[in-house]
Parts: structure tokens; sequence; C-alpha cells
């Protein structure tokens, strides 16, 4: 990623002193920089291209009837990509959504929403409905209304604002789109209380969807009662060597079938899990984040897992790599 410059100062820090930097990604579209993660919001490779190939490829509109209302938490909104390529894909199909975000920061869709380039991605009714989420906290019509797409944001802490959730829409999901920052960096999010949670949300065909493949979110999600599957990692050009082995992860209470679009001349978005990866989870790498009390710091929370890993059975990451012949 290049070309960092800083913003406007009343949007650039929080009022916790987070500087947000923007950053430019390499299919040309906008991510920012958090000073208090350490991390962009994106990967280099694009902000664009991530939801479309991490969110909205392998939530498989195609499952769902025209006319079809879609229940849809976004876990982390961030810049808004997630929600707004999904939005697109599912008016394209005549799917109406019906959507709850968590947010922490609302500053990040602010800036987005003042980038052209970001602009010019969107459809005129997308970027209407982003910019009443922005100024007003909601868009269409609301989460439990009939008919059409709209929905609103909870901001603050997602732990707190999930629990108010799960009396309004349990076993009702039919996507979870889980885009926060990396387990390293955010393991408040990852915790096998947090993500056990969002199970407890998803219908029998409802999928959770990530960027993240760590063996601790894995085995969380196992242990939350989910079945697994990877994302399909796309070929880089001319760069075959260096294809990551998963893109991501999708989770859902029945067993989700790996993708075969050979007919349709279409990439497989979906894969079962590789022996590599079922054995990873085994592994000391594999043991969760744990936050029982829903209000433990990143501090804690790390601390508490290097204490399990201490004492848990399995090999150590390294010796896995090893014997997996994985380069470091």
């Amino acid at each position: 990623m290049s070309g960092c410059r800083p913003d406007s100062p009343e949007h650039r820090r929080g009022a916790g002193g987070d500087a947000l930097l923007r950053r430019a990604t390499a299919d040309g579209s906008l991510t920012l920089w958090s000073e208090r993660f350490g991390e962009a919001f994106h990967s280099g490779q694009g902000a664009h291209a991530e939801a479309l190939s991490k969110f909205v490829a392998p939530a498989q509109l195609e499952r769902f009837a025209p006319g079809s209302r879609l229940r849809v938490l976004d876990v982390c909104v961030g810049l808004g990509y997630n929600s707004a390529a999904l939005l697109e894909a599912a008016e394209d199909r005549g799917l109406q959504i019906a959507w709850i975000g968590l947010e922490l920061d609302p500053r990040p869709l602010a800036l987005a929403l003042a980038d052209e380039g970001f602009r010019g991605l969107w459809r005129p009714s997308t970027l209407a409905a982003l910019e009443q989420l922005q100024r007003h906290g909601c868009w269409g019509r609301q989460p439990s209304a009939a008919g059409g797409s709209g929905g609103s944001w909870l901001l603050g802490d997602a732990r707190t604002q999930l629990n108010a959730l799960l009396t309004r829409w349990p076993g009702q999901c039919d996507l979870v789109l889980h885009d926060a920052f990396s387990p390293a960096h955010c393991p408040e999010l990852w915790t096998l209380e947090f993500l056990g949670a969002l199970a407890r949300l998803l219908n029998p065909g409802g999928r959770l969807l990530t960027y993240c493949a760590a063996a601790a979110v894995r085995r969380a999600l196992q242990l939350s009662g989910l079945e697994l599957a990877s994302l399909v990692a796309p070929e880089p050009a001319g760069c075959r060597q260096h294809r990551p082995w998963s893109a991501g992860t999708a989770a859902s209470p029945t067993p989700l079938p790996a993708s075969d679009d050979s007919h349709t001349g279409s990439a497989p978005v979906l894969r079962a899990l590789s022996a590599m990866e079922i054995d990873h989870l085994q592994s000391r790498a594999g043991e969760p984040y744990h936050d029982p009390e829903g209000n433990a710091d990143a501090a804690t929370i790390r601390s508490r897992r290097a204490e399990r890993q201490r004492l848990h059975a399995g090999e150590s990451t390294s010796a896995w790599r090893r014997r997996w012949g994985l380069a470091r």
C-alpha cells in the first residue's frame, strides 16, 4: 500500500486519539490505516476487490429466490465496502436486505463518503443509503419492517451491542459479514464467546463470512457448532507459486458444499478444508481466544490465550509448518 496522506484534523483523530490515514490499494480503491490498531482496514491487494471476493461471492446470492428479504449483520462496517457491494449484488438479483451494522467508530464511513474515488464505485441509490446511514444512523426501511431494503447501525463496543441483537434475530440471520481488525490486533471480536453469539444468530442455511483463516478463529467457530469451508484464493496474475492457501472462512450450521462451477465457467469460491487446514486446528494455534465476561481488554485476552497455549497438548505452529513443508 502507498500514497498515505493525512486527512483533515477533525476526522483524522477520534476522541481516543486514534489517527486514520488514507491509503490506496492495488485496485485503486481507498482504505485507511488505523494508528490505534496498527493495521489497515483492508489488504493492499484491493479494498473493493476484497469485498467482492471475500464477502459477496461466497454469499452465493443465487441461493435465494427473487423477492426474498435477507437478514444481514455487518460486523465492523468500516468504510462500508462489504455492505455496499452486497446491496448492489442483491439488487441485481431482485433481493431485499434487512441490515444491521455494528461499528465502534463512524469516522471511516464519513471519510469514505468524502472520497471521490470511493463514491465513483457505487450507484446513486447505494451512495444515498450510505449517506443516510452516516447522517442519521439508518437508511431505507428498518430491519423489522416488511418490504424494501433498509437498516441501521449500532455504534459502540460490538460485544455489548451484540447482546441486544440476540433477542431480535435469534436463529434468523442469513448472512454475517465479519470484518474486524485481525485477531492479533483486535482479539476482542474473535473470541469463542463472541463468535458463539454470532453463530446463534444464524438460521440453518445462514453463513458467517470472514477474510480470516486463523486456526484459533476456525476452531472457535467449530466449537460453536458451525461447519467450515475455505474461501478459494484467486490466483495472482503471473505469481502462481505465491497463491495463498486460503482467502478466508465460511461457516454455517449446516454443511457447506464445495463449489463446482465448472459447468458455468465460473471460478469456485468455496472448498472443503484440506487435511493440512484440519490438522492446523489441532495445533496450539487452534487454541481459541476467550472473553467470558465480555469486557476484557486485548492484552488480557492475549495473555489468557498464551497461558492456555502453554498447557495445550498439541504441537507448536512451527512444528506444524515444518511437517507440512510450509515456508515461514
